[in-house]
């Protein structure tokens, strides 16, 4: 299992600085990581510094709170793509979901599929405020609007990924879209098992620990 090419090398926290930028950006390409997720600011340091290297620019939009308007999020998407980003990872409008507004849910994220076209479009559903049913309806909706990933959280709610919210996800996208698991991920163990019940990304800032574990036990 080349376990680093599932690897999304993540730091998005408001205090992550330039210097922390280049290290997580050197440590992407030391261990071939797939992407760095970060901050749309971030993006053109990220570019020059992958220049070459096989790593990808993964940025967030609506970050974390879903809740700014869909003319927003498409404007701050295809701004991430012309800065560089390759993979776009929007937060769902999780009061429009939980108001059963399904329309405006389906328009704000359809919106953005649009405007990026065939750039990776992931959704972040936000697992921690969602029922098992809700989790379905996004799923769906998801589905519907033709994203290229479902994702379980931004890492900045109550709580990350829980491997009972990935099957009931996986269950409902079946091979329809893939599944992003992050937050809470740090050790080689629980990546496993989120990789073994189908999960083809893992958001994680212990992308180096994990490699680490996985290749002391070669």
């Amino acid at each position: 299992m080349e376990l680093n090419k599932y690897i999304d090398h993540t730091l998005l926290k408001a205090t992550a600085t330039e210097r922390d930028i280049i290290d997580l950006c050197n440590e992407a390409k030391k261990y071939k990581f797939f992407s760095v997720c970060i901050n749309s600011s971030f993006i053109p340091l990220a570019k020059q510094l992958l220049k070459g290297s096989s790593v990808k620019i993964c940025t967030v939009v609506g970050f974390p709170l879903g809740a700014t308007a869909t003319e927003t999020k498409v404007f701050e998407a295809k701004q991430a793509i012309t800065a560089g980003a390759h993979e776009i990872d929007m937060v769902l409008n999780i009061g429009f979901l939980k108001s059963k507004n399904y329309v405006e849910v389906f328009k704000d994220i359809s919106d953005v599929k649009l405007a990026i076209g065939k750039t990776t479009l992931k959704v972040i559903i936000e697992i921690s405020e969602l029922s098992k049913n809700d989790i379905v309806k996004a799923c769906e909706i998801c589905l519907d609007a033709k994203v290229d990933f479902v994702k379980t959280s931004t890492g900045f709610s109550k709580s990350g990924a829980t491997l009972t919210a990935v099957k009931i996800m996986k269950k409902t996208v079946k091979n329809r879209a893939k599944i992003k698991a992050s937050g809470g991920i740090g050790d080689l163990e629980t990546a496993k098992k989120y990789i073994e019940v189908g999960v083809e990304r893992i958001g994680t800032s212990k992308g180096v620990a994990i490699i680490s574990e996985e290749m002391s036990e070669a």
